[in-house]
This record gives C-alpha cells, structure tokens and sequence, in this order.
C-alpha cells in the first residue's frame, strides 16, 4: 500500500500539559521535546509539529476468535509513520478495518522516535544525511535485521517491506540483512523499529554522559 500524509489536527483541545505547551507555541519541535525527556501522550502533537508525517499501511489480517455468543472478528492493521528523521510503528485491532488502521497510526505517533541521519559508509563520506552515521542491528522474535550505511547513489537493498520502512523514515541508501521468519509481517517491520531505537538510546546516553 503506498503511504499518504496525516492532516494536521483542527479544532485540537489538548489534553495534556505538554500538548498545551506546543499549541502555545512554547515548544515548537519534536526534537525539543525529545532532548527535554517529555513523554507524547497525544498524538496530535506530532501531526502539529511535523505536518509532513506520512502514514504507511503496511498489513491487514482478519482474527476470530469463539465467544459464548459465537464467532468474533477483528481486524489487525499494522502501520508505520515516517518523516525524515522520524520513524514510528504501531499495531492494533478493532472490529472494522477503518478503526483498526486509525489505531494502529495513533500507536505509531505517540511510538515516534529520532532516526538520526547521516553518511557512514567508508566508500562515500559525503557529510550528507543520506544513510545512517553506522551499522544498526535491531531483533524481534526470531527476527534480526541489519542495517549497514552505503554510498550516496546506492539506493536501499532490501527486500520490499524493510526498504518501504527506511523510505519512509528518509534514508535513501544502505545495505541491509535480514534473518529468521522474515515472512512475519509484524515482527520484520518491529525488529527496524528497535534497530532505529537503539541508535536513539545510544545517542542518549552519550548525551548524558557528556
């Protein structure tokens, strides 16, 4: 499916103190809500601060399950949302498909983390934020996705699912890995989202160690 934008909320009564403050217009970037340690609570506080968010729908499912008054359905959607430097993933269910992606995005808002950009291959070192700064590795379940910096004109080899996720986060060259179940939807497209979190944690923890 191919991605599209979210609309910026209209008419959003915030929630939450940090929502009030961005629509103040107290706090005006994702970033410094990052580097201050606040937690995202509304969703609608992305899609103000970053009004370019595209939405990636990546995979539908039917679940039933038996109940006393017999056979239950639900949907199971999982979606991605990206922007340059920006990645989120989320996962849930409801009884229509409409419902089930509007709550997947939701979860994948308030589950947006930094991707930080850059040029690390050995064969490039253009400066530019074309690639990511070094090799990143994330796992779920039986899962491992590696993900290894290329030169600027490489373009992303992957296979469709893992090269639609970095697309969207604005990588646009690597080399990447990928091992276990691959077949699994949910837990390919989980084990980049932690390969992306752990380069987020490790920049982190440089910054409080510095």
């Amino acid at each position: 499916m191919s991605s599209r934008g979210l609309e910026a909320p209209k008419d959003w009564q915030p929630r939450t103190v940090l929502g009030k403050l961005v629509l103040e217009g107290r706090i005006t970037s994702l970033s410094e809500i990052f580097e201050s340690g606040w937690r995202i609570k509304e969703p609608e506080i992305v899609k103000y601060l970053l009004p370019d968010i595209r939405q990636e729908v990546l995979g539908i499912r039917i679940v039933q399950r038996q109940a006393e008054s017999g056979e239950v359905t639900r949907f199971s959607a999982v979606v991605a949302v990206g922007s340059p430097g920006w990645f989120g993933l989320g996962h849930a269910k409801a009884y229509q498909i409409r419902d089930g992606i509007e709550k997947a995005t939701n979860v994948a808002l308030l589950n947006l983390i930094p991707v930080h950009l850059g040029c690390g291959s050995w064969e490039c070192r253009c400066g530019q934020p074309h690639s990511i700064p070094y090799k990143l590795v994330g796992r779920s379940g039986s899962v491992r996705v590696r993900i290894i910096p290329g030169p600027r004109g490489l373009g992303l080899v992957a296979g469709e699912l893992v090269k639609r996720l970095l697309s969207l986060a604005g990588i646009q060259d690597a080399w990447t890995q990928t091992f276990g179940e691959t077949s699994s939807l949910l837990s390919t497209a989980q084990a980049v989202y932690n390969a992306f979190y752990s380069m987020h944690r490790m920049v982190d923890m440089r910054r409080f160690e510095g």
